[in-house]
């Protein structure tokens, strides 16, 4: 089994959490605040709904080789997120689901040798199109914890955590000058241990932060406040958001 398809797996399994915990809400739960400043439950539902659009989109892209833009401009996400957060509960779920069900198919209709077409997703970072599932989980996964309503970091995949681990170390938080040099550790010893953050300079220790995989997951996305984790050369390094 491909990653590309066992990523595509993941993310069925994982929406089939996300809409079984949505549909025990209520219209007024979704007024409520979720974890994410600023937003509503509705604005997190809205944004997973019109985010599996935006990745039919690099999907179609990839496969067609005409160039679909995951969404037309920022202001049009904003507004489409802000124009949907209101909705019933009934019309989230349905949203949800046939959005997820258009995912799936473009998912399924790209050949496997447009797996490595290179498309551009939102901020301008280039990706294989067989990157696009685990992208997918990313925002399920990690929104579905966003929700406040009981699924949190420690409920997370074990599969999950340590994929998101590797694609944040080696590629978002690699070489990032506001981001101290890190080592990160999983358990005792040496036997775990991953570096990530700018280059030490000269004379100046990696900052060690040990914890297991869920914590570290939980800090590095600004999910948790870092509990949990051990920082032996003092406190825990404040990180940038993600955006």
């Amino acid at each position: 089994m491909t990653d590309y398809v066992r990523d595509a797996l993941a993310v069925q399994e994982a929406t089939d959490r996300l809409l079984t915990a949505v549909a025990a809400l209520d219209d007024a739960s979704l007024v409520s605040p979720s974890e994410l400043p600023g937003w509503t439950r509705g604005h997190v539902l809205a944004h997973l709904a019109r985010n599996a659009d935006a990745l039919v989109n690099l999907l179609t892209w990839a496969r067609t080789g005409q160039e679909t833009p995951m969404y037309a401009d920022a202001h049009t996400r904003d507004a489409e997120i802000l124009r949907d957060a209101a909705r019933p509960l009934a019309a989230h779920l349905d949203d949800l689901r046939t959005s997820a069900t258009r995912f799936d198919a473009a998912v399924t209709a790209l050949p496997p040798e447009r797996l490595p077409y290179e498309v551009t997703l939102r901020g301008g970072v280039r990706e294989p199109a067989a990157g696009l599932p685990l992208r997918r989980l990313a925002e399920v996964e990690l929104h579905h914890v966003d929700l406040g309503i009981g699924y949190t970091v420690a409920d997370l995949p074990a599969t999950f955590v340590e994929s998101q681990l590797s694609v944040l170390i080696r590629t978002r938080f690699a070489g990032r000058p506001d981001i101290p040099p890190l080592r990160l550790a999983t358990g005792p010893g040496d036997g775990d241990v991953r570096h990530t953050g700018r280059p030490a300079t000269p004379g100046e220790p990696p900052v060690t932060v040990t914890g297991s995989p869920a914590a570290l997951l939980g800090w590095l996305t600004g999910r948790t406040d870092g509990s949990g984790l051990s920082c032996p050369n003092g406190p825990l390094p404040v990180l940038p958001a993600l955006g």
